[in-house]
């Protein structure tokens, strides 16, 4: 994983501007044929440990949601604000819904996980885990894809004028943090301690 692939999925959280982001890395096993489960894996856990030795003193954690066909799902997230919005009345009584009733974040995050590692669809929770609105992901549960008044980063079923707003800031802030680092400023300075 390159910082030019962390700055271009996930600058909106490493500005403190959103709770996370996801995104995918391909990856290959250097000795081939054995599906990268080998010297690749090693290799991933040690990335992503010296990636968490930069990013944890800003209130950022990155950790892999998936390891499967060669690719990697990877979750950059600001754990303090994933707590506040779960904790909401409105995602606790969806997480209820949805089977992650009682648990804390951390279980929450484990449950996801076994989720996107074992089971062949993408779980729609997974906007509450990025900071979406929960009138929208619950509203994407419940009406599906072709009902949303408006699509961005996530689709749109409650206030329109709220997230077209969060969407230009996000393109703004991504388009404004590939030009800082084309210029030669590090992760580290990137990263925003909130």
């Amino acid at each position: 994983m390159t910082d030019e692939q962390l700055v271009f999925y996930c600058s909106p959280t490493l500005a403190g501007l959103k709770t996370g982001n996801l995104f995918h890395c391909r990856y290959e096993c250097p000795e081939g044929g054995c599906g990268g489960v080998c010297k690749m894996r090693c290799r991933l856990v040690a990335e992503f440990r010296e990636l968490n030795r930069t990013l944890n003193p800003k209130g950022l954690r990155i950790i892999p949601l998936r390891i499967r066909d060669g690719s990697v799902l990877t979750y950059l997230y600001r754990p303090a604000d994933l707590a506040r919005d779960l904790a909401s009345p409105e995602a606790q009584s969806l997480l209820e819904e949805l089977g992650y009733g009682g648990l804390s974040v951390n279980q929450c995050l484990t449950k996801l996980r076994v989720t996107l590692q074992y089971g062949e669809d993408f779980p729609h929770e997974i906007g509450l885990f990025l900071g979406y609105p929960v009138e929208d992901v619950r509203g994407f549960i419940e009406q599906g894809s072709d009902r949303c008044k408006c699509t961005g980063c996530w689709k749109v079923y409650g206030d329109v004028r709220s997230a077209e707003k969060l969407f230009a800031k996000y393109d703004c802030c991504t388009a404004c943090y590939l030009h800082q680092l084309a210029a030669g400023t590090p992760l580290d300075r990137l990263a925003v301690a909130v």
